[in-house]
């Protein structure tokens, strides 16, 4: 690849980023001119936190802000600009959508990303966090794009296939677990598979993608449910893990076009 490329991620928590483009990152890490941007909503302090995990005598969004740091650097190529808009986890639905569109919108403006990614509009778990980060970007994306400047080539949504979905919550039932309902909030909600437009095939890097998401131990129960630390299970954690499949939300993907295999692929 030659020139610049940069990718901008927008989600709502700390370990929202762990997920779906940590592979991406770790194979462009290289690439001269690369970049890669992150944006946080909230810190997460309103969540539940592990039963394992020890007593806490601090704020949780203090130590999910520190979770969050630990995981890139664990994972080996940490943002090269990361911004927290600070606002109140489970309440960012309610920040009013025109303040949240320009938030994000003022950094896209900045950077100018030729690849923005953000959630859909299911918000993967249906979380309002999500949901809203989702929906802000989206805007903040279609706005900046209609001024004719750089970059803002290509919009992806995070996305799970129904058919790997329905995989996973067999997993689930084998380990005990209750099965994930999509009309329930905080389950993972699937898409049609023929939605999915993109899989970028990150299996040579999944145990750096794992090593990022064991540092978010608040969140044990969240990121891998029923999978004891160190345990055999790891290994399958490691390939659930070694593809990041995307939604591509623009340009418009025409029906029965190829699967595309990188978020740069195919830009100018």
């Amino acid at each position: 690849m030659t020139g610049s490329r940069v990718l901008a991620l927008v989600v709502a928590h700390p370990d929202d980023d762990a997920y779906g483009l940590a592979g991406t990152v770790a194979l462009h890490e290289d690439d001269p001119g690369f970049r890669f941007v992150l944006v946080h909503a909230t810190d997460g302090g309103a969540g539940q936190i592990d039963p394992s995990y020890p007593p806490v005598n601090e704020p949780l969004g203090r130590i999910r802000r520190r979770e969050m740091e630990a995981a890139w650097t664990a994972h080996g190529r940490p943002p090269d600009r990361h911004e927290w808009l600070d606002y109140d986890d489970g309440a960012v639905a309610q920040v009013p959508f025109g303040e949240l569109v320009e938030r994000i919108g003022g950094i896209l403006a900045q950077e100018r990303p030729d690849v923005v990614a953000t959630f859909g509009p299911d918000g993967i778990t249906g979380h309002p966090d999500h949901i809203a980060v989702g929906a802000a970007t989206d805007a903040a994306f279609t706005g900046l794009r209609a001024d004719g400047g750089p970059g803002l080539q290509r919009l992806l949504h995070g996305g799970v296939r129904r058919s790997t979905w329905e995989r996973w919550n067999g997993s689930r039932v084998r380990h005990g677990l209750e099965p994930w309902d999509e009309g329930r909030v905080y389950d993972v909600r699937p898409v049609p598979d023929d939605l999915i437009g993109m899989e970028v095939d990150v299996g040579s890097v999944a145990h750096r993608i794992v090593a990022g998401l064991m540092e978010h131990r608040t969140q044990r129960h969240v990121v891998s449910p029923g999978v004891p630390p160190d345990s055999e299970e790891d290994a399958g954690w490691a390939r659930s893990v070694s593809v990041e499949p995307l939604v591509i939300a623009w340009p418009p993907r025409q029906p029965g076009a190829a699967v595309l295999g990188d978020v740069f692929e195919g830009l100018d």
